[in-house]
């Protein structure tokens, strides 16, 4: 599944730079599918193409968060997610909303980095 920061983040960053797939972004940022990964395109769920350097609206304003679909528990690159790792007040926890099996996310990885 993928992880999902909670609203005790203190905001202090330290996740960020932990994320192998630059899923991490502080609030109010903007993000792309493209941004860490070798993705130039992705089909979205309604089957419309997107460019990949497309910027996409924040999933928080307030709080750094994880954009669920580039996020994969770093499966193939840690043995355990780094942002839960690295965080100081325990806020980075699986998100019942987006469970995945390895198998999952390891295809997920695959696909973000263009390998195979």
């Amino acid at each position: 599944m993928a992880i999902i920061i909670t609203d005790e983040c203190i905001n202090c960053g330290a996740c960020e730079p932990e994320c192998p797939n630059t899923a991490i972004y502080e609030g109010g940022r903007e993000w792309n599918w493209s941004g860490g990964t070798k993705l130039t395109a992705v089909e979205l769920e309604d089957g419309t193409e997107q460019d990949a350097k497309a910027m996409q609206a924040p999933v928080s304003a307030e709080f750094y968060y994880i954009v669920p679909g580039k996020c994969t528990e770093c499966t193939g690159f840690h043995e355990e997610p780094q942002c839960a790792a690295v965080c100081p007040v325990d806020c980075c926890v699986p998100d019942p909303d987006y469970v995945e099996t390895k198998d999952e996310l390891a295809t997920k990885k695959a696909w973000l980095h263009q390998e195979g």
